[in-house]
């Protein structure tokens, strides 16, 4: 796995030298509740969606809801890179949306609980075309009662 530009082929490491991201002043720290009082969410930026929803596009910053309910067999992955791999998620849906691990962890009561819904976003879109998106979902993640994100950048 690539990690640092210098490694990358050139094309790629331009690419990703581009694109603007934003700075912070401070990064606060707040002290929070144990995660065995918390309500999880997951967040995924694998292009997670069920069967029949509408498929990602290119520079998608919008996300896909995905009920804690649904079957495994009804997500499927519109991600759009030729380069993006997707062996692990056809092998194992938690590589990219790690749904049965967090069951497993409000079972042993790890976890709090687990949200009514999750989430996920197609990676690679300009970060300006996730902010009123991801505003949305804040609201939404508050509406349910959620106090912690599973980000599972992908």
């Amino acid at each position: 796995m690539v990690k640092r530009l210098d490694e990358m082929p050139e094309v790629e490491a331009n690419h990703l030298r581009r694109i603007e991201c934003p700075t912070y002043d401070d990064t606060p720290l707040l002290p929070g509740k144990p995660l065995a009082e918390r309500r999880v969410a997951i967040i995924s930026t694998a292009g997670l969606h069920r069967r029949g929803d509408r498929p990602f596009r290119p520079g998608d910053g919008s996300y896909r809801v995905i009920p804690e309910q649904t079957p495994a067999n009804e997500l499927v992955m519109s991600h759009i890179s030729v380069n993006f791999d997707r062996t692990g998620f056809q092998q194992d849906l938690n590589v990219a949306f790690p749904i049965d691990r967090l069951r497993e962890l409000v079972a042993d009561d790890t976890v709090g609980s687990m949200a009514s819904v999750h989430y996920s976003f197609m990676g690679a879109f300009p970060p300006e075309a996730a902010q009123p998106h991801a505003k949305h979902l804040a609201g939404l993640l508050k509406a349910d009662k959620v106090d912690a994100a599973l980000l599972v950048p992908v």
